[in-house]
């Protein structure tokens, strides 16, 4: 079905000085919130250069433990969504961020695999409304032509977590190496980057709005421009089955594009998790310098990922700017593989993986958002992340396991990296019958 242009309510340019202001007043503090989910979820990776040793963990306990995470997370997460919806995005969020910011920093007091494990299940639980939250809160502030570079903006927010906290995580290790005031390098990590989340909780509750109704920053002709939008946007999708969560766990789209998520997020986490140890691997053992190579992935991903959903928008294009980055990552992944005894074309192929994969996850989201009435979206949109970061439990463990078993990260990568064509074939098949063509932007 084509989607139909919003009713001409103002002029382009007040429509998007409207758009740019809502912008800059919501993404900057969502990002830096991002950021810090991100950062909170995936230091694992670097505290495990330190971890391992002095807790005497083993590569599969270490691949269970990253993993875990994501069994709390597929579990709370439509459950999060719809109290989310229920009780309102301001209070929810800060919940979420006060819970999930004080379980990460406990994590500094682990000393057994079980209390590793249990605190990292408890952290995903925490976490797992977050995201589906955000998306499903920035849908009803956005119409779907203006979501790709909204949605890049936001999840920008994941490659600088690992521009800057890849060196930032190394320094702490370094700095705090020989330990101060009793704790170790990687337990001044989780110290660290967990308490500024805590923080960002409780400012929640000041600086959201629940929606555009509630927002006393806007004036009533701006309220009904975006209401007008939103209506165009919404008579524009085709019926889905129900609005029910029976209908959502019904609907073969939902699947669909849950199997899509996967794929995705396998070659996500596998660089998250691992990307510090395959940087190692390769004959780096300075934690700071493991950090600032471990940064320029990140920064490549950065910038591509802002570009290409610019050039989305643009173009009133999904399909493509969601499977060329996607094979991107499938092809970075075999190159960091095969030229491991190159640094320089490993760290290449790295960058290019990260680029891809990263960059998939906001080329991915305004495809469901778009199709999904306002009802239907506040359960498939948590069940499409749970489905999604199922990958969060099977990749790292997945990796880990196979190193054990022979030595190597190698058959893991390939396989994960197959995955992602896989997941690429299917997202052209569903993006060729199902996707209607989004409205103009300018």
């Amino acid at each position: 079905m084509a989607h139909s242009p919003a009713p001409d309510q103002g002029t382009d340019t007040t429509r998007n000085a409207l758009y740019r202001r809502i912008t800059l007043r919501l993404i900057p503090f969502i990002f830096i919130c991002y950021l810090f989910n991100y950062l909170d979820r995936v230091n694992v990776g670097f505290a495990k250069l330190q971890m391992l040793d002095a807790l005497k963990f083993s590569e599969t306990v270490y691949g269970l433990g990253a993993g875990i995470f994501f069994i709390g997370y597929v579990l709370c997460g439509l459950p999060s969504n719809l109290a989310l919806n229920r009780f309102g995005p301001r209070r929810w969020i800060a919940l979420m961020m006060i819970a999930w910011g004080s379980l990460s920093t406990c994590l500094l007091f682990v000393t057994t695999p079980t209390e590793f494990y249990a605190l990292r299940l408890l952290t995903g639980a925490a976490e797992a409304g977050f995201f589906p939250g955000v998306v499903l809160y920035l849908s009803r502030w956005f119409p779907g032509a203006r979501r790709g570079r909204i949605m890049a903006l936001f999840m920008s927010a994941i490659p600088v977590s690992g521009l800057l906290g890849s060196p930032f995580s190394g320094w702490i290790l370094e700095h705090f190496a020989a330990g101060q005031h009793g704790l170790a390098g990687w337990q001044w990590m989780f110290l660290i980057q967990g308490l500024p989340t805590v923080a960002l909780g409780v400012l929640a509750v000041f600086l959201l709005s629940d929606g555009y109704q509630k927002a006393a920053w806007l004036s009533d002709d701006e309220r009904r421009l975006i209401a007008a939008d939103l209506q165009a946007d919404a008579d524009s999708k085709p019926p889905t089955t129900g609005d029910s969560v029976l209908a959502v766990l019904a609907n073969p789209l939902i699947w669909t594009f849950g199997f899509i998520y996967f794929c995705i997020q396998s070659g996500v986490y596998a660089i998250n998790f691992w990307l510090p140890s395959i940087i190692k691997n390769m004959g780096f053992d300075n934690p700071l310098l493991i950090g600032w190579l471990s940064a320029i992935p990140y920064l490549l991903a950065g910038v591509f990922m802002i570009l290409c959903g610019r050039s989305a928008d643009l173009r009133n294009e999904r399909r493509w700017h969601l499977v060329v980055p996607m094979l991107m990552g499938a092809v970075g992944l075999l190159m960091a593989v095969n030229f491991a005894a190159t640094p320089a074309i490993a760290i290449l192929g790295l960058s290019i993986a990260t680029m891809g994969a990263l960059t998939g996850l906001p080329m991915f989201w305004p495809m469901p958002t778009a199709l999904l009435s306002a009802g239907a979206a506040v359960a498939g949109l948590a069940l499409i992340n749970s489905v999604g970061q199922m990958a969060g439990f099977l990749s790292p463990y997945l990796v880990g396991f196979i190193k054990d078993q022979t030595g190597s990260t190698d058959a893991a990568l390939y396989a994960l990296a197959a995955l992602i064509v896989v997941g690429s074939l299917v997202a052209l098949r569903a993006t060729r019958t199902l996707m209607p063509a989004p409205a103009t932007a300018d």
